[in-house]
């Protein structure tokens, strides 16, 4: 069909639908007369980009989508928008503060803690992919509300910043990809807002969470011993992800700075070290399935 019908079928004016072929994002046929032929595909396509671009995502990252068969692509960019309107909320309230006379000085601070979020979180996001990356990014994101007042937590963000440009990709074989990809499609950036905050909830209050949940841990425990696990592909990510995190220095390295950073999540890793305390004292067997 013809770029006129097509702007009609798709909702697009002429000139948005050129400017999307000069960004080869659709690559119509050209008749002999010189007339653009637009396919079915070119229809879908054009279609879907009317969507993305209604959800501001730019073209650029609608090529990226286009040639992602495993929809991370959208996973990221779904966590991008969570992390912004957070941050742009953050930026009315301070607005609102300047509204009401607050100094200059002190904002900039604020807005210095937003940067400084912003731009772990980001690189977070891409240094680790897939689902992984998705939780890494939205886990740390809520220990990166504190201004740096100290010598000590500059060295820490430089460290932070450093390792992440530095950390080699993180790739699985072929097989382990799509299990991970065909397992992690359906999580979205709710649901795992809602597993860190049971995790947060569980380490609070140990016992609780030992006394409430026996059962389960107990049935979980054996299937981590069971030769079906060992088997799998999750044991397998498991153990790739434990062999990296170890050479790439995310535990002697990153952790350790994001613990001077902030004194909210070394408050947290504290509680964790806790809480897995009091797991292996009721749990020894834990410690051999970790080795």
């Amino acid at each position: 069909m013809l770029i006129n019908e097509a702007s009609k079928i798709t909702n697009l004016t002429k000139k948005a639908i050129n400017y999307y072929i000069e960004q080869d994002l659709i690559c119509p046929d050209i008749l002999g007369n010189g007339y653009r032929d637009f396919s079915k595909d070119d229809i879908e396509d054009l279609k879907k980009i009317y969507v993305l671009r209604k959800l501001g995502i730019s073209t650029e990252d609608i090529k990226k989508v286009f040639t992602d068969e495993s929809s991370s692509v959208l996973q990221n960019l779904s966590v991008q928008k969570e992390l912004n309107v957070k941050r742009e909320k953050a930026k009315k309230e301070i607005l609102d503060k300047l509204s009401c006379g607050k100094n200059y000085d002190e904002i900039d601070e604020e807005l210095k803690i937003i940067e400084q979020r912003e731009t772990i979180t980001e690189k977070l996001l891409m240094s680790f992919p897939g689902y992984y990356g998705r939780f890494i990014c939205l886990h740390f994101a809520r220990f990166l509300n504190e201004p740096m007042k100290t010598e000590n937590q500059k060295i820490a963000y430089k460290e932070i910043i450093e390792f992440l440009d530095n950390t080699p990709s993180l790739n699985f074989p072929k097989d382990l990809q799509e299990y991970l990809i065909e397992g992690t499609k359906h999580i979205s950036t709710e649901d795992i807002k809602r597993m860190t905050e049971k995790t947060k909830l569980s380490i609070e209050n140990p016992d609780n969470f030992l006394s409430d949940n026996k059962e389960i841990l107990e049935q979980y425990l054996k299937f981590k011993q069971s030769v079906e696990y060992k088997n799998s592909p999750a044991y397998k990510i498991q153990s790739l992800l434990k062999e990296f995190n170890s050479v790439s220095g995310y535990y002697d390295i990153f952790i350790p700075a994001m613990k001077k950073l902030s004194n909210s999540y070394s408050e947290y890793y504290r509680q964790l070290e806790i809480a897995n305390k009091k797991l292996l004292e009721q749990y020894p067997e834990i410690e051999k399935l970790n080795n």
